[in-house]
């Protein structure tokens, strides 16, 4: 699963970005990435393992209500139920 949040931009700074993707790997485990950043600036990346599904789903659930909560806005969504995860 992949969601890319941004901020709306403003006028005199470029937008901010939060990239949450949820992978499973080899081993049968799940990782969940953070990216954060400024378009065209440093970013952030923040890994978390989870041995169990649904709490890496409930992590990257979590991890997308704050970022909405903070005024971000989905922009790019792929491998998600709806248009926001549900």
């Amino acid at each position: 699963m992949r969601l890319y949040l941004q901020t709306p931009p403003a006028a005199a700074e470029a937008p901010r970005y939060v990239q949450i993707v949820l992978e499973q790997d080899l081993l049968g485990g799940w990782t969940l990435y953070r990216e954060t950043g400024t378009q065209g600036g440093k970013a952030t990346l923040k890994r978390e393992q989870f041995l169990e599904r649904e709490a890496a789903i409930a992590a990257f659930e979590k991890a997308r209500d704050a970022q909405l909560k903070r005024g971000y806005r989905v922009m790019f969504s792929q491998g998600l139920d709806g248009p926001y995860g549900r």
